[in-house]
């Protein structure tokens, strides 16, 4: 649904078709405003609608009516309206074209929604006399929007635990913030007017897990494939087929929410429909997680820098590596987690990578066998585990290591396949 019908006036001095005046506005207003307000790539992104025309001829003149469906702003619909007013020939007759007004189509709606509630009132206080003005109060604060608050640098319009919240939901625009607050979800914050990710949610994705949460429609393909390009996503939530995040109920966000995948998920499924798109962003997106970037996630195969073989050790402390830590690994991949092992290879408990050292500088000496981590076997890492007797480290790949204690076992996830 289009926020936005922006209504004018045309005039002309000839006889002409209707396709010749739509061929007017696109021509005559291409380049105005630089490419990011060409009417063809508005259109194409979804951002205009379809430009409607109907005319009739008086005389020697064509006079006519033009309408432009818009999922612009304010501004820039005021904008958009200023610039169609500049086309002033058809073919080669003068022409006058003229905005007579911009509906919000979202107000008519609700205008309709408040008519048929006061409709529905007159016919129910035949039954009952109720207080029809304290009714119509509640359906006025009901739908009252919550107000977002305007977040970082970049003041992106977002709900207030967006600080505190560990993972965020990341919308298009300020009526899908708005939306989601009516429904309780206060971690959501929006990409805004801007035409790239602003760097407010680049620093975000540095310590937040990120739930992207687009339109089910064409405008919500471009949005995701942007944000995708350019920010480390963990998750993708979409809207069911053409419709938009701020017209769901909440049940449907409930819904959709809850059908979130990885985003390695995500793009891997379109990658075995064949989409190359799908296969570069899914590369981009390994390489903002900083894990080896290759085809499949769950396939993590690169050339490891040269390691030094196991240490060799006494035969009454050989260490046998189970044939499920390679299944686990593979669950593992792309979570960022590791996973603590005791010493008949029960898992103790999961965490961040990043908690990991700080979890092991706090444990028992020999509590934990073994550590399976989504991350790089780092110097630091190694030494801590070695400090509290840890037998086997398998991480995604090793890192720059100067010295390996003889008691520890390091392996990579390639060599546990």
């Amino acid at each position: 649904m289009s926020k936005y019908l922006i209504r004018a006036k045309i005039e002309i001095d000839g006889v002409v078709e209707k396709h010749d005046i739509v061929g007017a506005i696109f021509g005559q207003t291409e380049g105005l405003l630089g490419d990011q307000f060409d009417l063809r790539q508005l259109q194409d992104k979804g951002r205009i609608g379809r430009i409607q025309v109907n005319t009739k001829i008086q005389g020697s003149k064509t006079i006519g009516e033009i309408l432009i469906p818009s999922n612009l702003d304010r501004v820039e619909t005021a904008l958009l309206a200023a610039l169609i007013e500049s086309v002033d020939k058809v073919g080669p007759y003068d022409a006058s074209l003229k905005v007579v007004d911009i509906v919000d189509l979202r107000l008519e709606k609700i205008k309709k929604i408040m008519e048929r509630a006061e409709e529905i009132l007159r016919k129910w206080s035949k039954e009952k006399a109720p207080d029809v003005r304290e009714i119509i109060k509640s359906i006025q604060e009901m739908l009252k929007a919550p107000e977002p608050i305007s977040y970082g640098p970049d003041e992106l319009p977002a709900g207030p635990d967006v600080e505190k919240a560990d993972t965020i939901i990341l919308v298009e625009g300020r009526a899908d913030v708005i939306n989601l607050l009516r429904y309780g979800i206060n971690n959501v914050i929006a990409i805004g007017g801007a035409r790239k990710v602003p760097e407010t949610l680049k620093k975000l994705a540095e310590t937040k897990k990120i739930l992207l949460f687009v339109d089910g429609d064409h405008g919500g393909d471009l949005i995701l494939k942007e944000v995708l390009r350019n920010l480390k996503v963990d998750f993708v939530a979409r809207a069911p087929a053409g419709r938009e995040v701020e017209e769901l109920t909440g049940r449907e966000v409930e819904e959709a929410l809850s059908k979130s995948m990885s985003v390695f998920d995500y793009l891997s499924n379109l990658v075995k429909q064949g989409s190359k798109e799908a296969q570069h962003l899914l590369q981009i997106q390994q390489k903002l997680h900083k894990l080896p970037v290759e085809a499949k996630p769950v396939e993590v195969k690169e050339e490891a820098p040269p390691q030094p073989p196991p240490q060799p050790v006494e035969k009454e402390e050989a260490i046998v590596i189970p044939g499920k830590l390679a299944e686990d690994a593979k669950g593992l991949v792309g979570t960022l987690e590791a996973v603590l092992y005791d010493q008949n290879w029960n898992p103790l408990k999961k965490i961040p990578v990043r908690d990991l050292v700080n979890e092991l500088a706090s444990a028992q000496p020999g509590s934990v066998h073994g550590v399976l981590l989504d991350g790089i076997l780092t110097q630091r890492l190694i030494n801590t585990a070695a400090e509290k007797n840890v037998k086997v480290l398998v991480g995604a790949r090793l890192g720059k290591v100067e010295e390996k204690p003889r008691d520890i076992v390091l392996l990579t996830f390639n060599e546990l396949s």
